[in-house]
């Protein structure tokens, strides 16, 4: 996305509330709500029309993840980015199968919350370190009759791994995208992050093994 991102914020600790809001806005992002609980931002934050709702897991009334299940029934294209301090494996998935479009810990770095929030609302599926592998797992262990491998991938980063798969180097992938090396070098990186791998070989492997060739 271009120019400001528009941040709803919902936690009810009003000292994080506050610190958030104020390293979003000197990040340059405009914090358009900030709410103690999901039932005000169900009821507010669908006409502030936010780029990204960052949302608490745990909150009195409604729950974070009753509030992210509710934002989706109004919008299905909202992009609720969870930031919680609990890690547990059933929060992440409770969140992701409701809709949430990202997890990420409270132990997160301010950068890496900033970095979360900005390629949250360019449309990235973004996940604190060992839950994108969950989540992947879990799309697989529930066997759906059509799973969708690339879930956690942006179109652009799907469309480089398949050239990827052919065999392709960065350069060329670049020149059959017009784009430049370096951002085919940050789509793959970021690739390899989300899917928890550790070079092209696997990458490789993976795409072909999940049928992602053209």
């Amino acid at each position: 996305m271009t120019g400001q991102a528009r941040v709803v914020i919902v936690d009810d600790h009003p000292i994080w509330r506050e610190a958030l809001e104020r390293d979003l806005v000197a990040a340059g992002c405009a914090v358009v709500g900030a709410f103690a609980d999901a039932e005000a931002a169900v009821r507010t934050a669908p006409a502030l029309r936010p780029d990204v709702v960052l949302m608490d897991l745990q909150l009195p009334g409604m729950s974070g993840v009753q509030g992210v299940a509710a934002l989706v029934g109004i919008d299905p294209a909202v992009r609720v980015l969870m930031f919680s301090s609990s890690g547990e494996d059933e929060d992440v998935l409770a969140a992701v199968k409701v809709g949430a479009r990202g997890y990420l810990v409270k132990s997160a770095s301010k950068r890496e919350l900033l970095d979360a929030v900005q390629r949250t609302a360019a449309g990235e599926a973004i996940f604190s370190p060992g839950l994108a592998a969950l989540v992947l797992g879990e799309y697989r262990r529930i066997g759906r009759d059509e799973p969708d491998p690339t879930a956690l991938l942006t179109e652009r980063e799907t469309e480089i791994l398949r050239k990827v798969s052919t065999g392709l180097t960065a350069r060329q992938i670049a020149e059959s995208l017009v784009v430049s090396h370096r951002t085919v070098q940050n789509h793959i990186q970021n690739t390899l992050r989300k899917l928890q791998l550790h070079n092209r070989v696997e990458l490789t492997r993976w795409a072909i093994e999940q049928g992602l060739t053209d």
